[in-house]
């Protein structure tokens, strides 16, 4: 055994001899405290069997409450509970704003028929439709009495004047009549007043004497026709005549148109200044419609 080796035999030694006291000395000490029996040198043996419980002792104070702990999971569903007893009706709320118009739902019943109500205004009258197909023929009626003379309208006068030289721009009352059938000339007037539509002819033939003369006839005021006969120092004659349209009430009459020149002449006893007038044909349509009336 060499140096080295007895060196570290020595140490392991010492070691030990350490080791042993520390272990009497702790036995002795702990013995002393507990009044037990001296133990030298003994290595502590295996446990003992478990003592009795001893009396429970008494309640400590209340410790502080902890910290909440996390949550739990959700609990699976329940079952659905019986339905419950209807509650108290709520308060109206406030009325809330009107929303966007929805869309036109489904068409729902007819309902019942109203009452008719009052006949409304006749409205414009339609466009004319288109031309139907001709008809039968029908059966021939029974021939009516021909009365045509009796719708022939019949207009026609002829007058005269017993006065010399009348006024300027006014009608020339005409006072002598020699005939007035239907009575539309009025002397008091001087006027011929259309009584039918259609087609007339008019003249006049007057004498002059001792002036010239401007006479012309005038239908509702405009001048037709106008004649001017210079006085020569005899008697003369001035004539005129027209044919015209006269729309029912149109009148019509002779006047001097010019500032002294008035030189219309009438003897009392004779018929020489004259002024004339009939209905050559009345209006077609007019005259159909007149028969319509008359039926």
């Amino acid at each position: 055994m060499n140096s080295c080796q007895l060196w570290d035999l020595k140490m392991w030694v010492l070691m030990g001899v350490v080791c042993l006291c520390h272990c009497v000395f702790g036995q002795l000490f702990e013995t002393k405290l507990k009044g037990a029996p001296r133990l030298i040198c003994s290595v502590p043996g295996s446990p003992g069997l478990p003592g009795k419980p001893g009396p429970s002792g008494a309640p400590g104070a209340d410790g502080n409450v902890g910290i909440p702990g996390r949550d739990g999971r959700d609990g699976r569903k329940g079952e659905k509970g019986e339905k419950g007893d209807p509650g108290f009706k709520g308060r109206v709320g406030p009325t809330g704003k009107i929303g966007e118009r929805g869309d036109r739902g489904p068409a729902g019943k007819r309902g019942p028929t109203g009452d008719n109500g009052d006949v409304g205004p006749s409205g414009p009258p339609g466009l004319d439709g288109e031309k139907g197909d001709k008809g039968e023929r029908g059966s021939r009626g029974t021939a009516g009495i021909c009365k045509c003379g009796s719708l022939l309208p019949k207009s026609a006068f002829s007058v005269g004047i017993t006065s010399s030289y009348p006024a300027e721009y006014t009608p020339i009352k005409f006072n002598k009549v020699l005939f007035n059938e239907g009575g539309h000339y009025n002397k008091e007037t001087g006027k011929f007043i259309c009584a039918y539509p259609g087609i007339y002819y008019f003249s006049y033939d007057i004498t002059l004497a001792n002036k010239h003369l401007a006479i012309g006839l005038v239908q509702n005021g405009q001048y037709r026709i106008k004649t001017f006969d210079a006085n020569t120092g005899n008697h003369d004659v001035a004539s005129g005549s027209t044919v015209m349209y006269l729309n029912p009430e149109d009148e019509v009459w002779l006047e001097i148109f010019y500032n002294d020149q008035n030189g219309l002449f009438a003897d009392p006893g004779w018929a020489d200044s004259l002024f004339s007038g009939f209905l050559l044909y009345a209006d077609t349509n007019y005259f159909d419609t007149l028969a319509e009336d008359y039926a």
